[in-house]
Formats: C-alpha cells, sequence, structure tokens
C-alpha cells in the first residue's frame, strides 16, 4: 500500500470506526485526527470539511460482488440474507442506523441514503434475477427489520440468526 493510501485507509477506518460506535456526530476531524493519528492539516488537504471526509468514508462501503448465475438457489438466499445487512453490520453500525432513523444529522442521513440506495438496488436486481415472484424490496426490508429488531430486543444478534432467517424464508422464496 502507497504511503497516500495507507493515509487514506486510515482516515476512513476511524471515521467508520466513530460512525459505528458514536453516530455521526462524533465524526468530527478532530476526532478523527485523535482516533488515526493522522493531522488535522492533512485531512483538510484531503476533505474541506466533516461531509466529504464522511462521504468518502462511506464510499468504501461498495457492495460486494454478487454470485454468479449458477449459484445453488439455497446458497443464494444465504448470500442475500448475508448481504442485506452488511451497510449497517460492517459500515455505519448501529450508532449510524440510529442516527439514521431519527435524522440526528441530516448532511449523514443524505449522504448514506444515497450510496444505500446503490447497495439496495444491486441486491434488488440480484434477488429480481434470481426469484421472479418475489418482491425484492420487501424481503430486503424484512432481513433488514429483522436484524434490527433482534439487536433490538436483546442488544446483540445472536449466532444462527442468518440460518433461523434462511428456514423461514426459503420456503417462500424456494418455491417463486
Amino acid at each position: 500500500m502507497t504511503p497516500r493510501r495507507d493515509v487514506d485507509q486510515r482516515i476512513a477506518d476511524a471515521t467508520l470506526d466513530l460512525l459505528r460506535t458514536r453516530g455521526p456526530r462524533g465524526v468530527t476531524v478532530e476526532a478523527v485526527t485523535a482516533r488515526s493519528g493522522v493531522a488535522k492539516t492533512t485531512i483538510y488537504r484531503r476533505y474541506k470539511d466533516r461531509r466529504e471526509m464522511l462521504s468518502a468514508a462511506l464510499e468504501r462501503l461498495a457492495p460486494t460482488e454478487p454470485p454468479g448465475a449458477d449459484t445453488d438457489p439455497r446458497e443464494l438466499l444465504r448470500w442475500v440474507i448475508g448481504h442485506a445487512v452488511e451497510a449497517v453490520d460492517a459500515g455505519i453500525g448501529f450508532g449510524g442506523f440510529a442516527a439514521l432513523l431519527t435524522d440526528e444529522d441530516p448532511e449523514f442521513t443524505e449522504v448514506f441514503r444515497r450510496i444505500l440506495a446503490g447497495q439496495r438496488a444491486a441486491l434488488e436486481q440480484v434477488i429480481e434475477d434470481s426469484w421472479a415472484g418475489v418482491d425484492a424490496a420487501t424481503l430486503i426490508d424484512a432481513l433488514v427489520g429483522a436484524y434490527t429488531a433482534e439487536r433490538a430486543r436483546t442488544g446483540t444478534v445472536a449466532d444462527g440468526w442468518e440460518a433461523r432467517l434462511f428456514d423461514l424464508f426459503w420456503p417462500v422464496v424456494g418455491s417463486a
């Protein structure tokens, strides 16, 4: 990794870590400086403000390449379940998710919804291409909702969560 890429990665990692743990209001240039060890002047050379820094970090949350067309339908559903929550789980975390729901930080909400729309569209396309009779948007909403409810109910997402959802949704999706 080049020195510039290393610095960019440290800034993005610190930004996302702060977002996950403190929400978007916790993402300030000062906090990123403290967390990343990158000088404030270096950050400002790369980003004009907090919003641009947050946008750049969120842009790194690109969707994973979908499995091939020859993937077994059961494995494909497991992949969909795992990736439906990826933007929350591996991306903004529950701190960012809570801020999104409450619109605590409208700048963050706007940026994240734009990025989420692209990721979601790619996932919806996989579902639509694989199961013509399945309402892709509703399936994704149900998966994200189940994930969120489990976290709200227990404080964590238990092992076996994906397997339980697979068992619940396979009879419907598999018959489509």
